[in-house]
């Protein structure tokens, strides 16, 4: 099994950027603890400032890998482009979100990208990985 980790702008900093919101945990170390309690599964992680690279990264796995875990950061709330991507390929996409961002601003309550996923996780901090993760390989049993 191969699931794609997907992350948007600005999650490079996780560890650094509003650890009131995001947490201390940087992601290169949570990814390091995923990797090994899914050993079993082959994980890549791919992060991205720019949307269309998140774009070409859909489309290089989105016909061969069996899931991807995609926190589109700001662009969640705004992208019809990765909304399209997400629906021209046939590997499951479930939205992640570390914060509830329905408890935040009010322009995070509309996600471009939640109809063209299999699901949504959010609010869970950096757990909501895990979750995401778990549901993929729930649909692929």
């Amino acid at each position: 099994m191969k699931i794609l980790i997907l992350n948007g702008p600005n999650l490079n900093l996780l560890g650094r950027r509003e650890p009131d919101v995001y947490g201390n945990e940087g992601f290169d170390t949570y990814f390091q603890s995923i990797a090994k309690r899914f050993s079993d599964i082959e994980l890549e992680y791919f992060q991205s400032n720019h949307e269309g690279d998140l774009i070409d990264k859909i489309h290089d796995v989105g016909f061969s890998y069996d899931g991807i875990v995609f926190n589109a950061g700001a662009y969640t709330h705004t992208s019809i482009a990765l909304h399209d991507a997400i629906k021209a390929v046939k590997t499951p996409v479930v939205e992640v979100h570390i914060s509830n961002v329905m408890s935040r601003e009010q322009f995070r309550h509309t996600s471009m990208i939640a109809p063209a996923c299999k699901g949504t996780i959010a609010g869970f901090g950096l757990d909501s990985y895990r979750l995401a993760i778990e549901a993929i390989i729930g649909m692929n049993n």
